[in-house]
């Protein structure tokens, strides 16, 4: 099957997935507080429906437009806008007759549903998986470092020993510390067997965010390829897992970071690739893309692994989620620059996390992921989102006044053209990226 495809189901399973459990986290606390649910959908069913049943007071549907899904709670101003609705007198069963505390629950339930999932599958994923990591023992050739860093007084084969004198659990990890977590500075083994504690800056995140230098540290592997991504330059040039790269326009090479620097520079340009495959030499013409990438993995080596019986799986998976949470919120900030910007994705970007061809252990991992991105970016305070609800609830709890409904009504428009100028905008670099990257 066309990769594009295997993508799409992928993204579409997993938001579909998502989309019913979250909705169910409004739907559940409002069954339970006695408050009437017309309408539970997945996707939206602008003028017309895929499919739908009456079950009771509840109509259950699927829409034809895969943009998300919702709850029509009786007596609440959302997306439907049921102004005739609201202009009646308030009924025993409907959302706005119930306590503020009761709607402030209702309201929380997707965001927290979303949360749960979110951890529980990562708990499950290291009950039945296990975690991989490496140390700086596991990786004896230490690090290839980027220029920027070199300054800073690292240098390539670099063992990470201590980040702020702990330990790191896994040193692969080193990239993403610099990027999201504080630190302040690193202590290296030497390949001379001497140590340096090194300092690092405290706008270094910062740095690396306006250089583009978001990987500095890159494994020291031998190039040997691991697999090769279909419908790229390496496999148009009849490269296949095994086989060793040899040298690069007739420069020898030993580590697979020399050549990845050769063939950035030259990008869209024919290259000259001699491998070694079953003890005989050969040579390939290959052209990187504009990326300067030829689309294969190697071999990297070093990676322990560590199982975990169900009570260290939930401790390990619920940190897992947790670091998940807080690292996505640290990077976030990023998304009010102009450079950050530019790289918001839409579902372009969303399903382009989901692998060329099926694995469910990375599908899972992915669906985990996205459900937490979901419950974090549901509780901005942005009307029409589950986070301007429950803005509004805090104040009507502190003040003891229920804003008004026509306060309401506006900031429900407000919030949706914000919310549908934004989902443009992301598309809109995704297609941009599609046709000029």
């Amino acid at each position: 099957m066309d990769p594009f495809f295997v993508k799409a189901i992928q993204l579409l399973l997993s938001l579909s997935l998502l989309i019913v459990l979250h909705e169910l986290g409004h739907f559940i606390p409002a069954k339970l507080f006695k408050t009437r649910v017309e309408k539970f959908y997945l996707f939206f069913d602008v003028k017309f429906s895929l499919f739908k049943k009456k079950i009771g007071e509840t109509v259950y549907g699927i829409g034809w437009l895969p943009l998300g899904g919702y709850v029509k709670i009786a007596g609440m101003i959302d997306e439907s806008m049921d102004k005739e609705q609201m202009a009646q007198p308030p009924k025993p069963w409907e959302f706005r007759s119930k306590p503020a505390w009761q709607r402030l629950i209702i309201m929380l339930g997707g965001v927290t549903v979303n949360i749960i999932v979110g951890f529980v599958i990562y708990i499950l994923i290291v009950f039945f998986n296990g975690t991989t990591y490496a140390t700086a023992e596991s990786m004896p050739d230490g690090f290839a470092v980027h220029e920027t860093f070199k300054e800073l007084g690292f240098e390539d084969g670099d063992q990470i020993l201590k980040i702020n004198g702990k330990p790191l659990e896994d040193v692969r990890e080193i990239n993403k510390y610099l990027f999201l977590r504080d630190v302040k500075n690193i202590e290296v083994l030497r390949q001379d067997g001497s140590t340096h504690s090194l300092d690092v800056p405290e706008n270094i995140a910062q740095q690396m965010f306006e250089e583009g230098v978001l990987q500095p540290f890159t494994q020291i592997s031998k190039p040997v390829l691991d697999s090769v991504v279909a419908n790229t330059p390496a496999e148009r040039a009849g490269l296949k897992k095994g086989d060793k790269i040899l040298a690069v326009n007739n420069q020898p090479v030993t580590y697979w970071h020399e050549i990845g620097k050769e063939i950035q520079s030259l990008s869209e340009t024919q290259t000259t690739i001699q491998f070694e495959r079953s003890g005989n030499i050969y040579n390939t013409e290959i052209t990187p893309d504009s990326n300067g990438t030829i689309g294969v993995y190697v071999f990297t080596g070093g990676v322990l692994h560590r199982d975990y019986t169900l009570w260290e799986s939930i401790s390990r998976g619920t940190r897992y989620g947790y670091e998940t949470l807080t690292d996505y919120i640290a990077q976030f900030k990023y998304v009010f620059t102009k450079k950050g910007a530019t790289q918001v994705g839409g579902f372009g970007a969303i399903g382009n996390l989901f692998p060329d061809t099926w694995d469910w252990l990375k599908f899972w991992h992915n669906t985990a992921f996205i459900s937490i991105i979901l419950a974090f970016m549901n509780i901005l305070p942005i009307p029409a989102l589950d986070g301007g609800h429950v803005m509004f609830l805090m104040y009507e709890i502190v003040t003891g006044r229920k804003p008004n409904d026509k306060v309401m009504e506006y900031a429900q428009m407000v919030g949706f053209f914000i919310l549908i100028a934004l989902l443009l905008f992301a598309n809109g670099n995704d297609i941009y990226r599609w046709l000029f990257s």
